[in-house]
């Protein structure tokens, strides 16, 4: 029998909202994206959708877990604060304000299991993947933790021409975030963006943005690439390396590297962030067919 477990899916319970499907690239009253849904807060109501409210970070939401962890029918659904099912892709902020970005862990640090968004299903609950009827694991723990930023989407239709003129891989952008905690399913995290890796994987343009907690005690320290190599020395190099072989040990090519084969620096990943939020924008707007993935 199915099991349903609740908790928390952020660290900090400060209060929060959830943006209504808009793109919001700064954090300017001037951008009518600034119009927001409160989850716990007084809202002053603005018309019959949109409200506003003072504080933007946490979503204020919960995990639900339905079944058994390691089974084809385990899902991590996201509830808001009237226990009605939100999508962790669409309806979690991508924004938090002062250059920090909501993350979702879908994968802990330290584990194995293939845990993702499923696009394709109403609300996009995490699931483990699977690959002809079978859970799939990677070969070896992953040593970050690993998610996905909400309100992006790499468009397959669209090719880069700085990554060899490859085409988005129909996902949200990952992160891979360096902190020395291990995060839970689930987890909302508020992250900054350090650095940017521009993997290519079989033809698909897969962009890894390495990221850091705020609450990592080493958060103040890096800013940018410099600081990564300075004070996590050897770690974009690990980073790349682990994402380049995984698949070797399935008989799989290695994944190649854009960019020169190495990683680009914060303003580089806050550019990727940039363009792959203003897909997602279009792709919830129905300007761009959205094919099988799920908008609600």
């Amino acid at each position: 029998m199915a099991t349903a477990r609740v908790m928390s899916a952020a660290t900090n319970t400060s209060v929060s909202c959830l943006l209504l499907k808009k793109p919001l690239f700064s954090l300017n009253k001037k951008n009518p994206s600034w119009n927001k849904l409160c989850f716990n807060n007084t809202t002053k109501r603005v018309s019959k959708r949109l409200f506003s409210c003072k504080s933007i970070y946490n979503p204020g939401v919960q995990i639900k877990e339905e079944g058994q962890p390691e089974t084809l029918d385990y899902r991590v659904y996201f509830l808001d604060s009237s226990d009605k099912k939100v999508s962790p892709w669409h309806d979690i902020p991508l924004h938090v304000g002062d250059g920090a970005f909501n993350f979702v862990v879908e994968i802990p640090k330290e584990s194995s299991a293939k845990m993702e968004v499923a696009t394709d299903e109403q609300f996009t609950p995490i699931k483990q993947d699977t690959k002809k009827g079978k859970l799939r694991y990677y070969p070896y723990n992953i040593n970050w933790n690993y998610g996905l930023l909400p309100q992006t989407w790499e468009d397959p239709s669209l090719a880069n021409a700085e990554v060899e003129g490859a085409f988005g891989d129909n996902d949200p952008v990952d992160v891979v975030e360096i902190g020395e905690r291990r995060g839970k399913v689930g987890e909302i995290l508020k992250i900054k963006p350090l650095a940017a890796l521009a993997m290519i994987d079989e033809g698909e343009l897969d962009w890894k943005i390495v990221a850091i907690s705020l609450d990592d005690p080493r958060a103040s320290l890096v800013n940018d690439i410099d600081g990564v190599e300075k004070h996590f020395p050897g770690t974009l190099t690990a980073i790349r390396d682990w994402f380049r072989d995984y698949k070797i040990p399935d008989g799989k090519p290695a994944n190649k590297f854009g960019l020169g084969n190495k990683a680009a620096n914060k303003d580089y990943a806050l550019k990727v962030i940039m363009e792959t939020n203003e897909s997602w924008a279009k792709l919830v707007k129905r300007s761009i067919p959205a094919g099988e993935l799920s908008l609600v």
